[in-house]
């Protein structure tokens, strides 16, 4: 490579670095606003567990979703956990 296309290299090389570190710290900054919404929830007495699945559930396609619970539901049974008067 000549210094004409090393030193451009270079360039593109820093602008990513600094494109990604710039986006580590906005990424950083959404889990903090993120934490801080759980904890309002969860201080009025939502529980976040539950609640962190219902937002991963509704990032799901409601066929995926349907297949995860009925499969839930055989190992269920499967494990005695429910009865067979249960569930699906």
């Amino acid at each position: 490579m000549n210094d004409a296309s090393t030193s451009f290299a270079k360039e593109q090389l820093r602008a990513f670095v600094e494109r990604i570190e710039r986006l580590e710290e906005e990424k950083k900054s959404i889990a903090d606003d993120i934490k801080d919404v759980y904890g309002e929830a969860k201080a009025m007495g939502f529980d976040t567990k539950v609640l962190r699945q219902v937002v991963r559930l509704r990032k799901q396609e409601p066929q995926e979703r349907q297949e995860q619970e009925e499969i839930l539901t055989v190992y269920l049974h499967a494990l005695g956990m429910i009865a067979d008067d249960q569930g699906a």
